[in-house]
């Protein structure tokens, strides 16, 4: 058994079953990559992929279990080339974040500023997508840290913490009605079409529970996943706008901005960690930058959490900074 042969199950596996992709992405021969994954099944022997004539169409059950302790073997050699690159340079290295549109737009930008002028020699990279999207990079190790508000929490390979709590605010016009309301309410707001985040994005989810909870049924008419997507669209009249109250900011000069934490529970933003992760300095670093109650003692203690029972636990007491 060799480690290029768990890399090749682990990239075929992630490359929808494509073996070409897969010898692209790599920069090797489609028949290599063939050759050495049956040679690794006829030493193991089961097979790892099913097969119809040349086509690989599906990942057997052997197989998966198979790929998953690739992936963990795959994870501990990083974790000895970070132990390397720690001990040879601590300054040197790269971080990959994973994330959506509204932290990338309005809580990192000074988080990465004051993290690249203590480390200017480290590569960061910026991946956004959906909730799951992030979680599943951080799972197959292409991005070190995910950062979101919804569904991160519920991956059993990563260790999750809280960086801080926010809620909403209602933009509208200036003309609109609702700008001169003294106590904004949701049975007004039910009364107008409603733009706002798609399902599974930035909190949405406590936007649905509150009308619930009041037996109102809001008429969504627009959702995007991008908070300026969704100014835009205020704008141009389709609706009532409930975003990320971090969201809103002096750039809006045209919207007026309803607070509306009083109407919703507040929502939690997460970070991210795969299990095992051999932590850089600089990574530490970046978090505490993040969320400054997550010092080094604190992530080390959730690192190495028994369970996910155990990693609550270590922050049940905790009061959550607001953004």
């Amino acid at each position: 058994m060799k480690l290029q042969q768990l890399r090749y199950i682990w990239e075929v596996a992630h490359h929808d079953l494509n073996v070409s992709a897969t010898a692209q992405s790599l920069f090797t021969s489609q028949p290599g990559i063939s050759k050495q994954i049956r040679l690794l099944e006829d030493e193991l022997g089961v097979e790892i992929f099913a097969r119809s004539g040349k086509h690989l169409t599906r990942i057997t059950p052997a197989g998966q279990a198979v790929i998953d302790l690739a992936g963990q073997v795959l994870q501990k050699v990083e974790n000895i080339k970070r132990v390397s690159q720690e001990f040879n340079d601590e300054r040197r290295g790269s971080l990959t974040l994973a994330t959506t549109h509204t932290q990338a737009r309005y809580i990192l930008p000074s988080v990465i500023q004051q993290f690249m002028q203590r480390y200017p020699d480290v590569t960061l990279n910026l991946k956004q997508g959906t909730p799951p999207q992030i979680a599943q990079m951080v799972v197959d190790g292409d991005a070190d840290i995910a950062i979101a508000t919804e569904s991160i929490a519920s991956y059993n390979d990563l260790v999750t913490m809280p960086c801080y709590s926010w809620n909403r605010c209602v933009l509208v016009p200036k003309d609109h009605p609702l700008a001169s309301v003294s106590t904004l309410t949701l049975e007004a707001l039910a009364d107008y079409p409603i733009v706002t985040y798609v399902a599974g994005f930035t909190g949405r989810s406590k936007l649905d529970e509150a009308f619930d909870i009041e037996g109102l049924t809001p008429r969504i008419a627009f959702t995007a996943a991008d908070s300026d997507v969704i100014k835009t669209y205020v704008r141009l009249g389709v609706g009532v706008g409930i975003v990320a109250h971090m969201a809103a900011d002096e750039r809006d000069d045209d919207l007026v901005a309803i607070e509306a934490s009083h109407l919703f529970a507040p929502s939690v933003t997460r970070l991210g960690l795969r299990r095992g992760t051999f932590m850089r300095g600089y990574m530490y670093h970046f978090i505490e930058k993040l969320a400054p109650h997550l010092d080094r003692d604190k992530i080390d203690e959730a690192l190495t959490a028994s369970n996910r029972g155990a990693l609550e636990q270590l922050f049940a007491d905790l009061v959550l900074p607001a953004r």
